[in-house]
């Protein structure tokens, strides 16, 4: 791979939401751009070779929001939202200037989404779920007793299982995720129930193809079909593959669903590219 002299010595930040971590480009620096291609995201993302991360995220102004960011897959898509990094940037935005802690709204590809810092964590609310269907229609396994589908910024398939740290993810996430149904294929979340009241959900993520440590948008979808089918009332606590826990509210206006999001948002490191390889 090429360099290029604008990747020297640009800064960046290392950020995790219940695990889910990304790397943060700073937007307001000129030539932010050299670093968006699927090539330079790719090579920020890598474990062995570079920072190491889920995604990456630019952050920057915008012209009618307080700011504004774009997300990027690990594999160098572009996504169209994530619920973690949301509440990442959230809690970057304010610690860097950019946002009141008691409210703030931010531009995503999917829309604007308002948010707040409760308790010392970010919280968001993303934009009206679509698409809900209770049954998606796919053929059940063994182990498998409901799956529903809806879209929370970003097509999500939500399986109800006995026992979640027992599926197979890698296969049954992958099968699931490029089922011949999903158009725009999905994130496949399973989930079951814990003695505590909590519930376990894992994730099998498109541009990561592989399970993540937390989903934010896939917390949201797990939330909305729980209340679907009747087993949960929000706020519905998530225990995500961490350990962490993300808080899921759903609130219901103009025949809607409309979730939020309530997690870790947390600055891991601040550091300085040098060299990509």
């Amino acid at each position: 791979m090429a360099k290029e002299p604008e990747v020297r010595g640009r800064p960046f930040w290392k950020m995790t939401g219940s695990g889910n971590d990304f790397v943060f480009l700073d937007g307001r620096i000129s030539g932010v751009s050299v670093l968006e291609t699927p090539q330079q995201i790719a090579a920020l993302c890598s474990r062995n070779s570079g920072v190491g991360a889920d995604g990456v995220v630019v952050i920057e102004p915008h012209a009618t929001e307080q700011f504004s960011i774009r997300y990027f897959n690990r594999d160098g898509s572009r996504g169209e939202l994530c619920g973690n990094a949301s509440l990442c940037s959230s809690e970057l935005a304010v610690r860097l200037g950019m946002a009141s802690p008691v409210g703030f709204r931010f531009s995503t590809d999917v829309g604007v989404i308002s948010g707040r810092m409760v308790g010392g964590l970010p919280e968001i609310d993303l934009q009206s779920a679509a698409g809900l269907r209770e049954d998606a229609g796919i053929g059940l396994e063994a182990g498998e007793t409901r799956m529903g589908f809806v879209n929370t910024g970003v097509p999500h398939l939500v399986v109800l299982v006995g026992d979640a740290d027992g599926v197979d993810l890698m296969r049954r996430g992958g099968e699931l995720r490029h089922h011949a149904s999903l158009a725009a294929g999905a994130n496949v979340n399973f989930v079951s129930s814990r003695p505590d009241g909590l519930w376990r959900m894992r994730t099998y993520e498109r541009g990561v193809e592989g399970e993540t440590l937390a989903c934010g948008t896939g917390s949201a979808a797990t939330g909305i079909l729980l209340e679907a089918w009747g087993l949960a009332k929000p706020p519905i606590t998530i225990r995500t593959t961490s350990g962490r826990d993300v808080m899921v509210g759903v609130a219901h206006r103009d025949g809607a669903a409309w979730p939020s999001l309530r997690g870790e948002g947390r600055l891991v490191f601040a550091g300085e590219l040098i060299d990509l390889g």
